[in-house]
């Protein structure tokens, strides 16, 4: 494909990063998650509808939990979305200093599981999620995910097909 003038045109890239930052308040989370999706409209990306639905899933569970258990120490979080080549990685920083863990399925209980689910969701496809304490004593939580899902050997387990990029998309 040539432009006008003969010179071959470029590709338009995607990959980038983008930050924004929202009150920790319930209408955060529709608006959060929205947001991701337009802008991975807007900018083109590449990323398979199974992703993309896992990835918003995320999104959702990431701020709810910021709203939910951190508004008190932090009244704005952090929503970052860094896009690679091949990948996608959501993170959601807020300034309280718990370190969350995964709870086990109880399927007595009614809530309490979001982190499970966004583990899931990442393993399942193919990515990998973590979360990390700040400088500043918060934390971030993260997310990444293939932009297309992941193809297992036969017999492999979720954890041997993670591959994941760089916790820090802007480290060498």
């Amino acid at each position: 494909m040539e432009t006008p003038g003969g010179v071959p045109a470029r590709p338009p890239s995607y990959e980038g990063v983008w930050r924004f930052t929202a009150p920790a308040v319930d209408v955060s989370v529709p608006q959060a998650r929205h947001a991701v999706r337009d802008l991975l409209v807007r900018q083109g990306v590449p990323v398979h509808h199974d992703i993309l639905h896992g990835l918003l899933v995320i999104v959702s569970e990431l701020v709810t939990n910021a709203v939910r258990h951190a508004a008190l120490l932090s009244p704005e979080i952090a929503v970052e979305v860094a896009i690679g080549p091949e990948w996608i990685r959501v993170s959601v920083e807020d300034n309280h200093p718990y370190r969350p863990k995964a709870l086990e399925a109880d399927y007595g209980q009614t809530g309490g599981r979001g982190l499970l689910l966004v583990r899931e969701i990442a393993l399942e496809s193919g990515g990998t999620c973590d979360v990390e304490h700040t400088a500043t004593g918060g934390k971030i939580i993260w997310a990444a995910l293939p932009l297309s899902p992941a193809v297992a050997p036969p017999g492999a387990t979720p954890e041997a097909r993670i591959t994941s990029p760089r916790p820090d998309p802007s480290a060498p």
